[in-house]
């Protein structure tokens, strides 16, 4: 038997319509419309399903403890020391420059002088007369003007030869030329390099001879020189002591106009310089020269020969032994210097034999003879 139902839907009268179909408007079987919505309810009931079981069951596992930065240890680089002067340096390859030595004179006519205040290393020794002259060591400073320079001497060749140091200089004494040849020395005469030097019109001749330490190192690298040599023994920083009690230092070379004086200063601990009752000042900065180190060494002296101003060529022991005053940190150490060949570098030790460390820093170092210093 057949019954009508809803909008004409016609079942059996013994079938009970799905309660889904009982609403108004809902049929059995469905029609089209209600096939497409109820398939596209279904998508998304399964889909919801199914993301909500994978952020249930395969969420990340997130660990609460908490984790240990690891901080990675590093090697601070090696500070790098100047092999000349024991300065810190930036760059290793200051050391593989050709230390550069320049004769500077000392007379009135060539004061104040141009770039001592940058050297390394000085050496100072009487040239004929009582006239004293400089023997001025560079390799990490390059000042732009340096003179005025002078002849070379046999003692101030045996000096820069320890540092295996290219040589400049204006001519030279007989013995000291035959040297420069004899010895094989890094020769850089003006007389044959005539365009590595200059003149000039501030100052008469024979004390206007100028250069730049930049203009020798090019001279330098197309002789093909280098050096290979042993710097002195270095402390890697200042002592200076509470209560110095080596506060005025005087050497004797000749007199009055040419023996250094030097007054401590305890705030940069180094040592103010003087001559003829005078500051010795660079004439590049107008300041002070003032080395971190002074030397004396006592040494032989005897006359050599006539100059043609009718002086003797003053002629110093260099190669073998004997005292050494060493003034800094506001004391003083006596020890011993040593060089044991024009090739070989000098030493100074103490009293057992020991390498006497020198502060970094400019060292000035006298040839004196027995019983020229005095201090207090």
């Amino acid at each position: 038997m057949i019954v009508e139902h809803q909008e004409g839907l016609k079942v059996p009268k013994d079938r009970k319509l799905p309660k889904l179909f009982r609403k108004p408007g809902l049929h059995w079987p469905p029609t089209r419309k209600q096939q497409i919505i109820g398939g596209v309810v279904i998508v998304v009931l399964v889909f919801g399903l199914g993301a909500s079981w994978t952020l249930l069951h395969h969420r990340r596992t997130v660990d609460a403890t908490p984790k240990k930065s690891v901080v990675k240890k590093t090697t601070p680089p090696q500070p790098i020391y100047s092999t000349l002067t024991g300065l810190p340096v930036t760059d290793a390859s200051v050391n593989q420059r050709t230390v550069t030595g320049v004769m500077i004179e000392n007379s009135i006519d060539a004061r104040p002088q141009s770039g001592l205040g940058e050297a390394g290393v000085v050496f100072e020794a009487v040239a004929e007369g009582g006239v004293t002259r400089f023997l001025a060591l560079f390799q990490d400073t390059a000042p732009d003007n340096v003179g005025p320079i002078r002849s070379a001497r046999p003692y101030y060749v045996s000096w820069d030869m320890g540092f295996d140091a290219a040589y400049a200089h204006v001519g030279g004494s007989p013995d000291g030329l035959a040297d420069i040849t004899s010895w094989g020395t890094k020769d850089m005469n003006q007389f044959y390099n005539s365009g590595s030097y200059h003149r000039t019109s501030d100052r008469v001749a024979p004390h206007n001879v100028y250069t730049s330490i930049s203009t020798l190192n090019q001279l330098e690298a197309a002789k093909g020189f280098t050096s290979s040599y042993t710097g002195f023994t270095r402390a890697k920083k200042d002592a200076p002591v509470a209560a110095p009690n080596a506060t005025s230092i005087d050497f004797h070379l000749s007199g009055f106009t040419y023996d250094p004086h030097y007054d401590y200063v305890a705030a940069s601990n180094s040592y103010n310089r003087s001559e003829a009752g005078a500051a010795h000042v660079d004439a590049n900065t107008g300041n002070q020269i003032s080395p971190k180190v002074v030397i004396a060494m006592e040494v032989s002296l005897a006359q050599g020969a006539l100059d043609s101003s009718g002086a003797y060529y003053s002629d110093y022991t260099t190669v073998g032994s004997g005292t050494a005053y060493i003034f800094q940190n506001g004391t003083e150490i006596t020890g011993t210097w040593s060089k044991a060949s024009n090739n070989a570098q000098i030493t100074f030790t103490d009293a057992a034999g020991q390498p006497i460390p020198l502060n970094p820093g400019q060292t000035w170092i006298s040839a004196v003879t027995a019983g020229g210093v005095s201090y207090k």
